[in-house]
């Protein structure tokens, strides 16, 4: 009887097996297959061939992941700040934020109103506690201090 022997998933599968279930900015890739202890150069010339044929982009990551962000009701500053950390430059994260630039107040208001209903409270204590959770949520402070005027 003979040994099977069968061949590790190559790089480029694994890669492809991580951006099949979601896109994924290239830092995180590589992240996720350092962590894999795959070879680095092979990494690299990997992800360069993976951007080539269209399969993982950093733009279309970033898209993705402000809408996503946005559609639950996560403000500017937050976003921003997760992109940086998956290797999104600022000049990519500013592309997909401009565009809602007049819908963060109203995404603001909306998260607001979920939260603590209509009635905006008299009380300073209340107010900051508010206040707090908006910015935590990624809202500017000004922003938020506008909507309490």
């Amino acid at each position: 009887m003979t040994k099977s022997t069968t061949k590790p998933p190559s790089v480029r599968n694994k890669a492809m097996d991580l951006l099949a279930r979601r896109d994924h900015s290239e830092q995180e890739l590589r992240q996720k297959m350092k962590a894999r202890d795959l070879n680095a150069d092979t990494i690299d010339e990997v992800l360069q061939a993976l951007k080539h044929d269209g399969l993982q982009s950093d733009e279309r990551f970033a898209e993705s992941y402000v809408h996503k962000r946005f559609n639950a009701g996560i403000g500017p500053l937050k976003i921003r700040y997760e992109l940086r950390q998956k290797g999104i430059a600022d000049r990519l994260a500013d592309e997909f934020l401009e565009p809602l630039s007049d819908r963060w107040e109203p995404l603001m208001e909306q998260q607001r109103l979920r939260k603590y209903g209509k009635t905006i409270p008299a009380d300073y204590t209340e107010r900051m506690k508010q206040a707090r959770f908006l910015q935590n949520r990624g809202f500017s402070p000004e922003s938020v201090m506008r909507l309490f005027r």
